[in-house]
């Protein structure tokens, strides 16, 4: 189980990053949802024994991250989006460094390796040094490292970005198949459609919306997205949301859209996508 318990965290110079965030999750994947900066990255650190927070608490399967940080560690296997690899070693050099640093036998780190690089699509370049791999393939590596680890938790911050939709498809499918439970930041609305159980919505910190997708969906039961009219501005568009039976009077005059997570995060952080 996930828990947050009032997790606040507050930078120098004043920079609220998280505001009494409270939660409680146990399900198999979790994806924060959240503009830059609203603190998806900040939280996930956290989680992850990689930052203190100002104040509160939080576990991760029973650990405290703080208290037991070297309990969490042993448990977990995090991929920060700012991650590199080192540019000589190749994709099944990667996996062997990092699975053996983890703990695993050589034996153990090869056959993790060979099955898990044919299974994220990197096989086929899995001894060319990764300088001269593009930038999705080097993507790739981390994802393929999350999950060789065979952790109890994964954490993974923006793991698609980069991707061309068919390896991004690629990688959804092998995080299907993980055992680990998966805390996920993104900003690509299908990919929290196609993995998520719950979601949080982070904005400047706090949480505005948090559960299973279909739950905070319900708010627009039988109603339909329309571009071009209405009195929500998303930069230069103008979006209403109204009953399927009125929208017929808009098809041919307007964009007609069926509701997807995307407009979630419109109507519950509306008021940002005006900002800058």
């Amino acid at each position: 189980m996930i828990e947050a318990i009032n997790l606040s965290k507050v930078y120098k110079g004043g920079t609220v990053a998280l505001d009494n965030v409270t939660f409680k999750f146990s399900g198999k994947v979790l994806t924060l949802l959240g503009r830059n900066g609203a603190g998806k990255t900040t939280l996930t650190r956290i989680l992850s024994t990689q930052l203190l927070p100002t104040k509160g608490e939080a576990y991760v399967e029973g650990y405290d991250v703080v208290k037991e940080a070297k309990k969490v560690r042993k448990i977990i296997t995090s991929i920060p989006q700012e991650a590199q690899p080192v540019g000589m070693a190749s994709p099944f050099e990667h996996l062997l460094m990092f699975l053996t640093a983890k703990g695993f036998s050589m034996k153990e780190a090869e056959e993790n390796a060979r099955k898990v690089l044919k299974e994220v699509g990197l096989w086929e370049v899995k001894d060319k040094p990764s300088d001269e791999l593009s930038g999705g393939m080097k993507r790739k590596i981390f994802v393929a490292m999350a999950l060789a680890s065979n952790s109890e938790v994964v954490f993974l911050d923006e793991p698609t970005t980069g991707l061309d939709p068919y390896s991004r498809t690629e990688v959804w499918s092998v995080l299907k198949t993980m055992k680990s439970k998966i805390v996920l930041t993104t900003h690509y609305m299908e990919e929290a459609e196609e993995l998520s159980e719950e979601v949080i919505l982070l904005h400047k910190g706090k949480i505005i919306a948090k559960g299973s997708i279909p739950s905070l969906l319900e708010k627009f039961n039988g109603k339909v997205r329309v571009e071009g009219i209405g009195d929500i501005k998303v930069g230069r568009l103008r979006i209403s949301y109204v009953d399927k039976e009125e929208a017929k009077n808009y098809i041919g005059k307007y964009v007609v859209k069926p509701i997807t997570l995307e407009d979630l995060f419109i109507i519950y952080a509306g008021e940002s996508l005006e900002e800058n």
